[in-house]
């Protein structure tokens, strides 16, 4: 069991005088520049890291980080949800270990820890497989191996409502659904590599996938037919998109720099963009407690890189997590916090609604 050194937990609230300051201006940045609310100590370099955003049945999260050849799965439970807790709370509860790289991994909405204790998640690989993972935690462990993509997999996600059902993108230009069983169910074939797969909360019928390209659709899964489209209306490639589950009308993206935010009720087009990232953007996530409130973050592989946690009612950054990053970015299902992983670390930071 690992309990984190807590770190001094920042709260922030915006000041509106830095309302009129430039997106660059050095001073803003080091006013909102953060280290860490909390860590968490890995044993090597952390690739992928998710927290689950379904329930687990118990009071703490799941989450799951990736380092170089395993799959650490545990749970965190914070101090903002247990007072008896100092900081952050990490218990291991299964390492698995894999002989390949991961490059992306989803939570299944069947992970539990109450009743029989069953985790089951999913992984893609450097070898273009996808492998689908269950678990009782105990002696029982049963993999399963899904081919067909035939070049690197950026992301994947369970449908959300029973976990039946799986969506990868690939950069084979498809966007692939998969039963549990491992087979191939449904392919769709995109104009460019697909950066990012989401699955509407509660209409299991309807998927939005991301192109690199700039294009975004929905697609109706029973006809197989796109239903809407959007536009970033910009140069640079679109690096990775999410939908808002709190309010599916909004969705984001990163698109060279720049984050972009559409009212799919509205327009095609994005109805804000603002410069975020000077060396490029690479992940854009909602946050599942706030719908106003989104994280990016800059490529990795920097000795220091960045993530930004926005809010819509502001121009500017509410908070710049400034850490050794190394990808991936996850926030917790009720609180307002994210996760990246680091060089041997999890790097969480907390922030006021």
């Amino acid at each position: 069991e690992f309990i984190c050194v807590k770190q001094k937990y920042l709260h922030f609230q915006f000041n509106s005088d830095l309302k009129s300051a430039l997106p660059e201006h050095p001073s803003m940045q080091e006013d909102l520049t953060r280290s860490p609310s909390y860590t968490v100590a890995c044993e090597d370099y952390v690739h992928v890291v998710e927290f689950s955003p379904f329930s687990s049945g118990s009071p703490a999260s799941l989450l799951a980080y990736a380092e170089n050849q395993c799959v650490v799965v545990g749970t965190c439970l914070f101090q903002e949800e247990d007072v008896d807790v100092d900081g952050v709370q990490f218990s291991v509860l299964r390492a698995f270990h894999y002989d390949l790289r991961i490059d992306a991994l989803a939570w299944s909405p069947e992970s539990r820890l109450d009743r029989i204790p069953t985790i089951r998640f999913c992984t893609a690989a450097a070898d273009w497989k996808l492998r689908l993972l269950t678990s009782d935690l105990q002696d029982r462990d049963e993999v399963k191996v899904m081919e067909g993509h035939t070049n690197y997999i950026n992301h994947l996600v369970f449908e959300p409502t029973e976990g039946k059902q799986i969506a990868s993108v690939s950069d084979d230009h498809t966007c692939r659904l998969w039963d549990l069983d491992g087979n191939e169910t449904t392919l769709l074939r995109l104009g460019s590599p697909g950066l990012s797969v989401c699955w509407h909360p509660q209409e299991v019928f309807k998927l939005m996938v991301a192109e690199k390209k700039g294009t975004i659709r929905f697609y109706d899964l029973v006809t197989q037919q796109a239903i809407l489209s959007l536009d970033c209306g910009h140069t640079g490639p679109l690096m990775s998109a999410d939908w808002c589950l709190a309010n599916t009308i909004k969705v984001g993206a990163v698109v060279g720099n720049d984050w972009l935010i559409w009212d799919i009720t509205r327009s095609s087009y994005p109805q804000e963009k603002r410069p975020a990232h000077k060396d490029k953007a690479r992940l854009f996530r909602w946050s599942i407690a706030n719908e106003n409130l989104f994280a990016t973050t800059g490529y990795p592989g920097k000795i220091s890189s960045q993530v930004f946690m926005h809010h819509l009612g502001h121009p500017q950054p509410v908070m710049i997590g400034s850490s050794s990053i190394g990808s991936g970015l996850s926030w917790h299902r009720t609180l307002p916090l994210c996760v990246a992983g680091g060089d041997r670390k999890l790097c969480f930071w907390m922030t006021e609604m």
